[in-house]
């Protein structure tokens, strides 16, 4: 086990210096117009496309703006797909958990593409949720107060039911908690612990379940953020002797990210979860590989807002790294992104 210490243990050397200089400290010399004009903008061919890679192939070359952003991207995780030696981290926000993405992200744990996840409480209640229960789509304009009265909650444009939602998640996490506290003997337990205790507990159309049947730890630094962290604080009311071992999930990822001869990261959304993946790199240098899904913008001087580059300067990404920020919505890219990603060359 190594410890972690101060941040005086970054290895400042591979990070970026200056945005105007090379890894060496030198001013770049200055790029000809024929250095500059290699990558004409060719237009889509006005024809059907039968495979989503081609498509994404092709926007690399058309110029602009975001598509070229995606086209990098992709080809950036298929890298990091096939390095055998990158230990691949998957990080995301809770609300893309309470639409059909939810399915694209329990693929890509399914299929163990990703060694250790990175998330929010938010997406734990939006999982265990909706493994007994519906959501409904509904639209962004709906009346608020009407809703409320006839009891249904409102995520964007996703409609959720009083009753499928809280006592759902109450049922599910308490009898987990009671099991692991009375039968297992489980009285200060790590939140990773405890998630892949419930992962068992659920069906195979959960993220958690096969996060728990790949051995995939799942690390969500703010577990008390949510319904699932309420559950964990009134079972502590019950049973002032239970507690979360908070320090040990930071020492499993410390682990991972030593031990890891390269990093790699897809990040979907901000906040917590794109924070945490980005800090415990650092440590080692920085990723090797990121990619970085946003709809946040730059000028606020928000982590959600920030792109990759950036992270360079931190010493959270090296400078050397494959990486991209795409500008775009998580629920309308990543059906395109995990297409292009399975389809054969």
């Amino acid at each position: 086990m190594r410890s972690v210490g101060s941040t005086s243990k970054i290895d400042r050397s591979r990070a970026r210096t200056g945005s105007r200089l090379n890894q060496k400290g030198i001013k770049p010399r200055k790029r000809s117009s024929i250095d500059l004009l290699r990558r004409p903008i060719h237009d889509y061919d006005p024809v059907n496309y039968s495979k989503t890679s081609k498509m994404i192939n092709r926007m690399k070359n058309s110029g602009g703006f975001e598509a070229v952003n995606l086209a990098n991207g992709v080809e950036i995780l298929k890298a990091m797909s096939s390095d055998r030696n990158c230990v691949k981290f998957l990080s995301f926000v809770g609300a893309i958990i309470s639409t059909g993405t939810r399915g694209i992200i329990r693929e890509l744990v399914k299929e163990h593409a990703f060694d250790c996840i990175v998330t929010t409480c938010g997406a734990l209640d939006h999982d265990i949720a909706r493994t007994s229960a519906n959501y409904y789509a509904g639209d962004f304009r709906l009346n608020d107060s009407s809703l409320l009265k006839v009891g249904i909650h409102r995520l964007g444009n996703v409609l959720i039911p009083f009753a499928n939602y809280g006592t759902v998640i109450e049922k599910k996490v308490r009898a987990c908690l009671d099991e692991l506290y009375f039968d297992h003997n489980k009285k200060f337990i790590a939140p990773s612990e405890i998630l892949n205790f419930i992962g068992s507990k659920l069906n195979d159309s959960s993220f958690l379940y096969w996060a728990s049947k790949n051995h995939i730890p799942v690390i969500v630094p703010g577990i008390v953020d949510g319904s699932v962290g309420s559950q964990l604080w009134l079972f502590h009311q019950e049973h002032r002797d239970f507690g979360l071992d908070l320090l040990k999930d930071q020492n499993n990822i410390s682990d991972i990210v030593y031990d890891a001869k390269r990093t790699g990261a897809f990040m979907i959304g901000g906040g917590i979860s794109k924070h945490h993946t980005l800090w415990w790199n650092q440590f080692r240098g920085g990723l090797d590989y990121a990619v970085y899904l946003t709809t946040s913008p730059e000028w606020d001087g928000s982590l959600s807002g920030a792109p990759v580059e950036e992270a360079v300067s931190w010493g959270k990404i090296t400078s050397k790294a494959s990486r991209t920020t795409i500008h775009g919505e998580a629920t309308a890219l990543l059906p395109f992104i995990h297409a292009a990603l399975h389809e054969k060359s």
